[in-house]
């Protein structure tokens, strides 16, 4: 089923392992040797494995199962979800929750959770609502696209796993381990194949040997898809009798007749038609199945009309109930905005009397400082002035002392010379 040649491997670059130092013993079987410290992987027999394990995963498809892809890193996530959606496969290509398969119960909520906001924004609820919820839904469906996005189409457990990388992805193993699904995994020299059903020998690394994975997953899945025969309302089945001839139906309306009788004309009478064969109880399983499908579709239309106008009178009273909600809170928001607005008028008032005491005070004590200030300031100019007085005062009488010794000296000299 799988078309692939050990050409593309080698250009994809399967063939290259991790360093020798960090390799399981476990993988040893699968290496060739070693080139530069890194181990090289035996194509001749990671070959036929990958052969292998694509043809079973075609097997599930045919059979109409699902297969989830799982690669949560950064080089295995683009296309693990590009080859998903294109197979129309169930994956997880941002992270791994723990429980997402042992705990489906829990995480078919959180998938529920996730359709209920997707509706609301379809339906146009979000306009009903304040722009805070609205920022907050589309948070919380942001969050939860990233990590169920991938499986909220799935309504039951896969019936495989396709994995890139078991070490990375070692808790979704477990999981798969635990519940008995069948896992396929690309296992890298540094990893345990332990607890691999089919093991892929192979890069787990490289971008392009994970695209050339995931696209020969995918085109297994939609090969064993177009391999399941498609029976239309058009095909008849026709009966056959002991002798593998086809034998004429008989009529509805027609009397049931002795089984010797049957078997008579149906020995006798040939209808040569191109068409699957069954048997009789085929028919009339067919039969009591197509009425009892049409009771249960019957029954279904009827509990459906029931439980849509249920719904409607459900929706009706929700929203009558919103409305009246919706106008008590308005007016509570009214009469708590006006008394704010008071109290704040109030307060306002209060403040603006308070500042103008105290700016009346600060006025007074500054004019008291500053004729303080005038006062002192006269008392110590008129000190200096004084100062300044006495000071010259004194000057002049000293000049005047020095005239006098200096008019006496000269007198003396002039006495001195006439004598």
């Amino acid at each position: 089923m799988a078309n692939i040649t050990m050409r593309q491997m080698l250009e994809a670059g399967v063939h290259f392992g991790h360093q020798t130092r960090y390799w399981d013993p476990k993988m040893a079987p699968y290496i060739f040797g070693a080139r530069g410290k890194i181990h090289i992987i035996n194509l001749e027999k990671s070959l036929p494995m990958l052969v292998d394990a694509m043809n079973f995963i075609g097997g599930i498809a045919s059979k109409r199962g699902s297969v989830i892809f799982v690669g949560t890193k950064r080089a295995a996530s683009k296309s693990i979800e590009e080859e998903a959606k294109r197979c129309g496969m169930p994956y997880v290509s941002h992270r791994w929750l723990g429980g997402m398969l042992t705990n489906f119960r829990t995480i078919r909520q959180s998938i529920k959770r996730l359709r209920q906001i997707e509706k609301m924004e379809e339906d146009g609820s979000f306009a009903r609502l304040v722009k805070k919820e609205v920022l907050q839904l589309t948070r919380e469906r942001d969050k939860l696209e990233k990590t169920l996005g991938g499986i909220k189409d799935m309504k039951n457990l896969p019936d495989a796993m396709f994995v890139v990388d078991v070490g990375h992805e070692d808790i979704a193993v477990k999981e798969a381990r635990k519940l008995g699904i069948p896992v396929i995994a690309v296992v890298d020299t540094n990893c345990s194949p332990n607890d691999i059903d089919y093991i892929i020998p192979g890069n787990d690394d490289a971008i392009r040997s994970i695209r050339l994975y995931t696209q020969l997953a995918a085109d297994a899945v939609l090969e064993g898809r177009a391999s399941v025969p498609h029976i239309d309302d058009s095909d008849e089945f026709v009966e056959l009798d002991e002798y593998g001839n086809p034998v004429k139906r008989a009529a509805k309306d027609s009397k049931a007749k002795p089984k010797k009788a049957e078997k008579k004309k149906v020995a006798k009478k040939v209808v040569s038609k191109k068409a699957p064969v069954a048997a009789d109880a085929v028919e009339t399983v067919k039969e009591k199945a197509g009425e009892a499908a049409e009771k249960v579709e019957a029954k279904a239309a009827e509990v459906a009309e029931k439980a849509k106008a249920k719904a409607g009178e459900a929706v009706e009273k929700v929203e009558e109930k919103a409305a009246e909600v919706a106008e008590k809170a308005k007016a509570k928001a009214g009469e708590t905005a006006e008394k704010v607005e008071e109290k704040a008028a109030e307060v306002a008032k209060k403040a603006k009397a308070k500042a103008s005491k105290a700016a009346g005070k600060v006025e007074e004590k500054a004019a008291e400082v500053t004729e303080k200030a005038e006062t002192a300031a006269k008392k110590v100019t008129e000190k200096v002035e004084e100062k300044v007085k006495a000071a010259t005062t004194k000057k002049k009488v000293a000049k005047k002392k020095v005239a006098k010794k200096k008019t006496a000296k000269k007198a003396a000299v002039k006495k001195s010379t006439e004598d």
